[in-house]
């Protein structure tokens, strides 16, 4: 179809159908904001030091002083993962000894904590690492359990967008919808670590599977005007409302069963809205489902109370639509050569944006203060960036945009280095922050556009497949921050030089993609093909699309 958007203009730019389907669909993007973060809570380290038994008779002193203490990043504080040995101890007890007048606890031997653990109470009732002693020998299982979550989202990021090109997006918002529910719901009663990571897993797959979906869908079904702001201000601000109410349910629950009981309930209430979401008109003409593209559009054209035309598309579409449709998969974003290069380039932006965005984020819990508190102000401080980037995308151009803010994401990661470094980050506590907070702004912005850019970049056939490819990419540079960030153990400089050098290169990266502001979306893959010929052909100041033309503008743009 060679201009979806005018064959519907008669539904105008606003109207009930749309504000319905905008506000259904943000709705849905709330619960993601859930799912993806509750491991902050959930996978939480109170304090801890040994267990000791009641049965040991030790006295008052010898119960205090039984726990070594340890020099840390310049400070004392107890040892979390070992104690003098209790029947030394003990002995010492019964013999009326003192500890520290009369006997030198440094000449003592020290065991491991074979009864186990104590764990502080104040902020959180129990967390999986409580549940399972995820401390000490067993610390690494908590880092493992986080990361199993991004594993599930470069699984459904890789399988989301064949299913919902090849299925519909609105079966597989729903199919995801009841995934994430099971999934969480299972989690909640996992009897041992191996199953709450396995199932993280799918909760991963299906969470970012919801996202990526409704992304597109809205994408696809509403207006130009209405677009930008959808994949803006609407869907991640609302992704970020979830992030910031979890914060506060994690309050008033905080035995993370419960917690997750209660937020695999949330899910519930989104299934009724399969009554109400429309499957996209868009899909449905380029799988050749003519009928019912028609249907859903006479239905919007009667919400927003306009005439629709008797015949919505022509006869030589109609043929066109007919006719045996190509099955597309992830393998097409690759097959030709100017859609390879482009999805190349957008595969090194997801992963230079998401590794950066980590890589700060990581920073976070060495701020002081609640953990609570602290995750609201860490979400509040995206909201004026969802704001911002709003504003900016219904009047910037795309490439200058994105290119702007990883710049500045960059800089920020090497402000942080010479911070860190050079400086002394105890006496610049509130310098680091600013810094941090700064470059928190400028990678969702970030995010917010690469979100966009990419979604205008490839046509209909397979847009659910790119935005999931490029996801994948994302979420290799999710798995890989903890690496990059542990390269500081063997440099201290290798993590900051490492991510603020992609996160440069990827600024200038950016520059080669094609321009997709003011631009109409592109239908099929055949599209890119023809432009190859088509920009070969025409002079470099020529008009090449006309206003009305067949061939999508932004594919013209593409001359690699």
């Amino acid at each position: 179809m060679g201009d979806y958007d005018d064959v519907t203009a008669f539904l105008g730019q606003k109207g009930p159908y749309f504000y319905r389907t905008f506000f259904l669909l943000n709705t849905l993007f709330i619960s993601t904001g859930f799912f993806g973060l509750f491991i902050v809570f959930v996978g939480a380290t109170p304090p801890h030091h040994c267990f000791i038994p009641d049965s040991g008779n030790l006295s008052e002193a010898w119960r205090k002083a039984i726990i070594p203490i340890e020099v840390v990043n310049g400070q004392e504080e107890e040892s979390k993962c070992s104690r003098y040995r209790l029947d030394v101890v003990r002995n010492l007890s019964a013999l009326g000894y003192i500890p520290g007048l009369d006997v030198n606890l440094t000449g003592v031997e020290q065991e491991c904590c074979v009864d186990g653990w104590s764990y502080s109470k104040d902020i959180y009732q129990s967390t999986i690492v409580t549940e399972w002693d995820l401390v000490c020998d067993n610390e690494w299982k908590t880092p493992f359990a986080s990361s199993t979550l991004f594993v599930g989202f470069l699984i459904g990021s890789l399988l989301s967008g064949q299913l919902s090109d090849r299925f519909g997006r609105k079966k597989v918002i729903f199919a995801s919808l009841v995934a994430q529910l099971v999934s969480v719901l299972i989690q909640a009663f996992s009897p041992s670590w191996e199953v709450f990571c396995i199932m993280f897993t799918f909760v991963g797959a299906s969470q970012i599977s919801l996202y990526i979906s409704a992304f597109v869908l809205g994408t696809e079904v509403l207006s130009k005007s209405m677009r930008e702001v959808f994949t803006t201000l609407g869907a991640f601000l609302h992704y970020c409302i979830g992030y910031m109410t979890l914060p506060w349910i994690a309050y008033a629950m905080r035995e993370w069963r419960t917690l997750l009981i209660i937020l695999s309930s949330v899910s519930v209430v989104y299934i009724p809205l399969w009554w109400f979401i429309p499957e996209s008109p868009r899909w449905l003409y380029s799988q050749g489902r003519v009928e019912e593209a028609e249907a859903i559009l006479r239905d919007a054209a009667k919400r927003n109370r306009v005439t629709a035309p008797e015949v919505i598309f022509k006869d030589t579409e109609l043929d066109v639509a007919s006719a045996p449709k190509n099955k597309y998969s992830m393998i097409d974003v690759l097959r030709t050569s100017n859609i390879r290069c482009v999805t190349l380039m957008c595969l090194f932006l997801w992963m230079a944006v998401n590794m950066g965005y980590y890589g700060l984020s990581l920073n976070t819990s060495n701020l002081s203060g609640d953990p609570y508190l602290n995750s609201f102000l860490s979400a509040l401080t995206e909201v004026p960036a969802y704001v911002v980037s709003t504003v900016l995308l219904r009047n910037c151009q795309r490439r200058p945009l994105l290119s702007a803010f990883l710049l500045i994401g960059g800089g920020i990661l090497y402000a942080h280095m010479y911070l860190d470094v050079f400086l002394c980050p105890v006496d610049l506590q509130g310098v680091a922050i600013a810094v941090e907070m700064v470059g928190k702004f400028a990678f969702t912005m970030s995010f917010t556009v690469v979100y966009i850019y990419t979604a205008e970049i490839y046509p209909t056939v397979v847009r659910s497949a790119g935005v999931g490819v490029c996801s994948s990419a994302a979420r290799i540079g999710t798995i890989a921050a903890p690496y990059v960030i542990y390269l500081g153990s063997i440099n201290k400089y290798l993590p900051y030089i490492i991510m603020g050098s992609l996160t440069v290169t990827s600024s200038a990266v950016n520059l080669f993609l094609p321009e997709t502001f003011r631009k109409e979306l592109p239908e099929t893959v055949e599209h890119m093909q023809q432009c190859k010929g088509v920009c070969r052909k025409e002079p470099r100041n020529a008009n090449i699309l006309k206003k009305g033309g067949d061939t999508p503008a932004i594919l013209n743009e593409v001359k690699l």
